[in-house]
Parts: structure tokens; C-alpha cells; sequence
């Protein structure tokens, strides 16, 4: 393969009620809402994007947020478990944290170079955050509910559940250039480039693990950085030469997309770098209006009426200060 990923561009997932999910992921996860749109093929429903300041690939989680939506099944075929990178020592704080805001979560010390803290988010969403001793040299998003010296970096890793595991390491390897870099039964840990954080994907073997059903609490799809577009599209030819079905280029406003399922089920989807988040709101705005694609600006009015009220927090704008204690 002639291209190589940089790493994790976004995960993106399935949710319930979209002003639950606004209030965990920046006040329960400390991150910030980068953009208010919609799902571009059901505008009925919101896509809300978070991620750091910037919304820079790599950070972004993603949520389509469906009222009602019913419960799904976390299993083989899908990406189970999404990471976040959190500063060493941080643990205790995200535990107590997480405490006080009526949160379960455990912490488990994976080996001496790496902790972890596991949790849910209010539609059942798996969800870790990593404590390395490697460490991301990442800029976070400095709020209100979570100081920027405990803040999240960005994607740690995902953890990618399948039955057999062959076909899933051939597209990591052969396909996206990643490379493996540790292995313990059962488990296998691929990075790009030298393996840091927002570059990891492992690999869980698993034939009794139930089949995934995607719907409410579980990840939708992954997608992979591609520098540009030229670089994307040479992803497509090649994909398509190994007899993968591949989609056209899907225009998503704030980056283009190739989708496809890996051998082991999983969806994967190739998405640019560019053009980012600040071509239809300021970077100090972001996350404040719904935005719309220009072919769906003609039915804003409708959409407007059709999509949940939601309130965003004020701490998501990046003038508000938090009450001195």
C-alpha cells in the first residue's frame, strides 16, 4: 500500500437522548462541542461532533443522537471499547471526578506503562481513558469541568472485536500501514508511524463473542486519517483492486469520506484531514449554531422544527469563566 494513516481521525457512535449525550461529553468528559449539524442522510436527527479546541483529526468523538433509539449489542464486528488519552497520574482525579458526578467507573493498571479507567457513557457506550507512560504532547481543550492539566489529548486507541482475526489484520496492515507492535494471546496491538497515542488499534479475537448489533451504546464506525484528498482517492483505487466494496467520495462539509467493512465486519471509513471545522463558524464560535450543508440550507426551517431542543453549556464557549472556588 502505497499510503500510509497517520492514525485515528474520529469514532463515531449511536446515541439516545442528544441533551444527555451534550452533557456528558463536556461536562463528564471535559470535551468540547465542535460542531451542531445533522446526520446528512436522516436530518432529523443531529450529528454532534466534540473534540479539542479545534476539533483537530484525532480528537473527534461523534455521536448520531436518536430519541428512543433502542439498545444494541456490543460485540464481534465492531469496535467495542474507544480510549481516550489522559495525562499520567490523572487517574485518581478522573475516578473522583467521575464520583461526584454519580459515574461508575474502574480503574485497572493494564502493565506497568499504561492505566486505565473504564466507564459508560448514559447509553451504555464503552469507554476508557488512558493513562500513559508515553507521553501526548497534545494541546487539550481547557473547560470548566475539567482543568487542562487532567483534560483528554485526543483518541488513545480502539479496540476492534472480531471472530477471526486474519482478514481485520491484513486491512490494518496491508491496507492502512499500521504495524504490530505488541501481542498477547488472544489480543493484538497495531500503531501507526511509532505507535503513540491517537495511532492505536487492537484487535481482539473472540468466536464466542455475541454478533454486534448496531444501534443505541454502540460504535458505529471508525475512520482513519487521509491527508487530502488526492491521497484519499489513491486509498479508494487500491481498496477497490483488493475486491473490497468501497464507497464514492462522500462530501461531509468539514472533510470527505470512503466507507468500507473490514473482513471482520467492522466499518471503517477513510476521511481527509481538511478543510476542518472553522469553514462555516469562527474557531472561538464553534459548536454554538446548527450548521447546515449548502444543500440542505433550503429546509433549514424544517429541520429546525424537526430536530430535538437541546441547550449547550456555556462552558463550551471559550470566553466563559468557571466560578473561582
Amino acid at each position: 500500500m502505497s499510503s500510509i494513516t497517520s492514525g485515528l481521525h474520529h469514532v463515531t457512535a449511536i446515541g439516545g437522548n442528544p441533551q444527555k449525550n451534550i452533557d456528558f461529553y463536556i461536562r463528564g468528559m471535559g470535551l468540547r462541542l465542535v460542531k451542531k449539524t445533522v446526520n446528512f442522510d436522516d436530518s432529523k436527527t443531529y450529528h454532534l461532533y466534540y473534540g479539542d479546541t479545534a476539533g483537530s483529526p484525532g480528537s473527534l468523538m461523534t455521536f448520531f443522537p436518536w430519541n428512543g433509539v433502542p439498545q444494541g449489542t456490543i460485540g464481534s464486528g465492531q469496535s467495542t471499547t474507544t480510549a481516550f488519552s489522559v495525562p499520567q497520574g490523572s487517574i485518581g482525579w478522573w475516578k473522583r471526578h467521575f464520583s461526584d458526578l454519580g459515574i461508575e467507573s474502574s480503574a485497572v493498571e493494564v502493565s506497568p506503562d499504561e492505566e486505565r479507567l473504564s466507564l459508560r457513557d448514559p447509553d451504555g457506550l464503552q469507554l476508557d481513558l488512558v493513562a500513559s507512560s508515553i507521553a501526548d504532547p497534545r494541546d487539550p481543550w481547557d473547560s470548566a469541568s475539567v482543568p487542562a492539566e487532567y483534560a483528554i489529548r485526543g483518541q488513545h486507541s480502539s479496540v476492534l472485536t472480531v471472530a477471526d482475526p486474519a482478514g481485520t489484520v491484513s486491512v490494518l496492515t496491508h491496507d492502512l500501514g499500521l504495524k504490530l507492535i505488541s501481542e498477547t494471546p488472544g489480543r493484538f496491538r497495531f500503531a501507526a508511524g511509532e505507535g503513540a497515542a491517537g495511532g492505536i488499534v487492537d484487535v481482539v479475537a473472540d468466536s464466542s463473542a455475541p454478533v454486534g448489533l448496531t444501534a443505541g451504546g454502540t460504535v458505529h464506525h471508525i475512520a482513519f486519517r487521509a491527508p487530502d484528498a488526492a491521497a484519499q482517492l489513491q486509498w479508494r483505487d487500491e481498496l477497490l483492486d483488493r475486491g473490497l466494496q468501497v464507497t464514492q467520495v462522500l462530501d461531509r462539509q468539514y472533510f470527505t469520506s470512503i466507507y468500507f467493512r473490514e473482513p471482520g465486519g467492522v466499518l471503517f471509513e477513510i476521511a481527509t484531514d481538511t478543510p476542518g471545522f472553522d469553514i462555516d463558524e469562527p474557531l472561538l464560535e464553534l459548536g454554538r449554531g446548527l450548521k447546515l450543508p449548502p444543500w440542505l440550507e433550503p429546509s433549514r426551517e424544517m429541520i429546525e422544527r424537526s430536530v430535538a431542543k437541546i441547550t449547550v453549556p456555556e462552558e463550551n464557549n471559550p470566553s466563559f469563566a468557571a466560578p473561582q472556588a
